[in-house]
């Protein structure tokens, strides 16, 4: 195994464009244990530690653009204003010294459906920025994720980092796992006001090969909300349209069974997911008045 590293980006794109398979490390948090286990034995890997753009971020009036190896402490710690979804996502994620060297471009790069920073890129409307030698070409995140462990970058590109729209509502982020820390989801959901443009999005993770969004479930909140005139008035939602937009939720999993969970326990846990997650983050954009319910 032959050990790149490069000293800046430019370095790093080109040794990249020589050796296509290299396996990017930065917190190695994801790699460093394949390995380990003799689960991955790259021929070169390419450590990404020295490139000191790849840990800074730039905060615009529309956007977050963050740089692929912030480490989800410094987002839990200095972006929850901007990106509240990711933050709350970022608090799931693994130990105190995970969270301290993990990523959302090591995230990203792994592309497993249990990844927890996907639902709320996803939530919140996310597109990667992928370089290489060629140039530079932003990802959707919904299009970023091709497969179990697979997503849309070619052979010679790297993430240098996602750029994530600023929220302009409450967001929210819910996981199951089979304990209360350190834990691998079962799944996860993830929900995102965006009152500027009077939408609704979503993000679902580890109940599809891939993670999803629940685009039925938006398309129907949302316009619930338009007719019954709630982004105004901010009055309770209705039971029924809560119900519905939890089954349309659990509608849009594709789960397996596995040794975390079954398929139907899966499908169950998103919509209950969906329905508590709805509830605080229209509570949050109430702001805690109390009126009349939505028509």
């Amino acid at each position: 195994m032959e050990f790149l590293r490069p000293r800046s980006w430019e370095e790093a794109l080109a040794a990249k464009a020589e050796h296509p398979a290299a396996v990017p490390l930065a917190g190695g948090t994801d790699v460093m244990v394949e390995i380990n286990f003799d689960q991955r034995r790259p021929e070169y890997l390419l450590d990404l530690n020295r490139i000191g753009d790849l840990y800074e971020w730039e905060t615009g009036e529309d956007e977050v653009r963050l740089g692929a190896s912030v480490p989800y402490t410094r987002i839990m710690e200095e972006l929850r204003a901007e990106l509240p979804g990711l933050a709350l996502a970022a608090h799931t994620v693994g130990s105190p010294q995970i969270r301290n060297r993990g990523s959302v471009g090591g995230n990203l790069g792994a592309a497993s459906p249990a990844g927890d920073s996907h639902p709320a890129l996803l939530a919140a409307g996310a597109r990667v920025e992928a370089a290489s030698v060629r140039g530079t070409r932003l990802i959707p995140a919904e299009e970023f994720y091709t497969g179990v462990k697979r997503n849309a970058l070619a052979p010679d590109e790297l993430i240098r980092a996602v750029r994530i729209a600023r929220a302009d509502g409450p967001q929210q982020f819910s996981k199951v796992g089979t304990r209360n820390a350190m834990v691998i989801a079962v799944c996860a959901f993830s929900l995102a006001l965006h009152p500027r443009t009077r939408t609704v999005r979503t993000g679902i993770g580890s109940a599809a090969p891939t993670p999803v969004r629940a685009r039925a479930a938006e398309d129907f909140l949302a316009a619930a909300l338009e007719e019954g005139g709630c982004w105004e008035s901010g009055r309770p939602l209705p039971p029924s349209a809560v119900r519905q937009f939890a089954e349309l939720a659990a509608g849009a999993c594709n789960p397996i069974d596995d040794v975390r969970g079954s398929a139907r326990y899966r499908r169950h846990a998103v919509a209950v997911m969906a329905r508590r997650t709805l509830g605080w983050t229209w509570d949050a954009y109430r702001g805690g008045e109390r009126g009349e319910r939505c028509a």
